[in-house]
């Protein structure tokens, strides 16, 4: 089965292709282009070699787009989504159109927490989500985001990721362990997540004890141990199930996300800081045929377009998140507060209590000690070197912080 369409077809397609028009030839006759399989196998070549043979017929008119049918995990109206473009619109430029990202919402072909065996299958060509969404395939998903916090942040796991043996572990989960016929890239350091939203103050332990509260990965399971009953629902899920009773609190990720779902609607008070999910990453998912078939420049595009989205992604969270915490404390009447120190101390009892359950599996247990060695070093660094931030803020902005 092969789902690879034009792009133009889809009226979620991010960018507009050409895949549809016809294509002139140096002879001055009009053609359909031919599909992504046919142009990869050298189809244009093989069917007279008309434009190949002509002098002076620039190659890339005789060449229509490889198109890429990429699904996200977020509603078309999430932040994300936006930051999915910023990936596509780069990939576009640098290709010079030779590859046409066809951008869908969660739901488009498959579910949110579905993409990684759509893609595994070749049903899509490729996915942007976070690993924890397919947790349920292989607990040591949640590792590569959401795991055990050990004192680093999204930059210093993703920094693991890259140079401190995490992609190697990566490709033994997804290829060696589960068999799955893909790649995947990381990107875009996330801001640690909020505790979330609750409709009253919660500053002890006993206060979220008993909660209905949404979460994913192993964070569920963490504050499961904390004495709070856990729901893993899709990010445009949690509204409505928050409505209907099902869950008394939840979190996603971030005030532009959670604004733009209506989190403001079903509850006031809004705890930053949390230890449950402090260093994950956008996953770019690519079917390995489809990825081993492009010529390597074409590769090089996907893989590095995604180091480029993340410094963008990475600007564009500092604006959106920052102005819309603020929209929803001044035009939404949302209460921000800062998580206790007490729940913060009890995540990190708990997290204490799950590490050895966890490291009862080899494979985790390795990909954890590798995390371990990593953090130790470079966050040593990390902290010896860090100024304090928070002086200097007040020293400049007095009385803002209520730490």
């Amino acid at each position: 089965m092969d789902n690879r369409t034009d792009a133009s077809k889809n009226p979620t397609t991010a960018i507009a292709t050409t895949s549809d028009a016809t294509l002139p030839t140096a002879g001055g006759v009009t053609e359909k282009p031919t599909s992504r399989r046919q142009f990869l196998k050298g189809g244009l070549l093989a069917t007279g070699g008309v434009a190949a043979s002509t002098i002076g017929a620039p190659a890339v008119l005789a060449q229509s787009p490889i198109v890429v049918k990429m699904q996200t995990s977020w509603p078309s109206g999430d932040i994300w989504m936006d930051f999915a473009r910023e990936y596509v619109d780069r990939v576009h430029r640098m290709s010079g159109g030779r590859l046409q990202i066809d951008l869908m919402p969660a739901g488009a072909v498959v579910g949110a927490f579905q993409v990684l065996d759509a893609v595994a299958d070749g049903i899509i060509d490729a996915a942007h989500s976070v690993p924890v969404y397919w947790y349920g395939k292989h607990k040591a998903a949640s590792l590569f985001g959401t795991g055990p916090v050990w004192g680093g942040d999204a930059n210093t796991m993703l920094g693991w990721y890259y140079q401190g043996g995490g992609e190697e572990l990566y490709r033994e989960l997804t290829q060696d362990i589960l068999g799955l016929n893909l790649y995947g890239f990381f990107g875009f350091p996330m801001p640690a997540q909020p505790f979330g939203w609750f409709k009253d103050q919660v500053n002890s332990v006993s206060d979220v004890e008993g909660l209905k509260y949404r979460t994913v990965g192993l964070a569920a399971d963490l504050l499961q141990s904390m004495g709070m009953s856990v729901a893993q629902l899709p990010g445009g899920e949690i509204v409505p199930a928050m409505e209907r009773g099902v869950i008394d609190a939840f979190e996603f990720n971030n005030p532009s996300s959670d604004m733009r779902f209506g989190a403001q609607d079903v509850a006031k008070n809004y705890y930053l800081s949390s230890y449950h999910q402090a260093s994950e990453s956008f996953e770019f998912l690519f079917n390995k045929d489809f990825f081993d078939d492009l010529d390597e420049d074409l590769q090089a595009i996907l893989r590095h377009g995604v180091e480029a989205a993340s410094t963008s992604n990475t600007a564009s969270a500092l604006d959106n998140y920052s102005a819309d915490l603020q929209a929803l404390q001044e035009e939404h009447g949302v209460t921000v507060h800062r998580t206790s120190k007490e729940i913060l101390d009890a995540q990190l009892q708990a997290w204490d209590e799950l590490i050895p359950q966890l490291e009862e599996d080899d494979f985790m247990r390795r990909c954890m000690e590798s995390q371990r060695e990593w953090v130790e070093r470079v966050v040593y660094y990390e902290l010896m070197n860090k100024p304090d931030l928070a002086l200097a803020y007040e020293h400049y902005f007095p009385g803002k912080l209520n730490l």
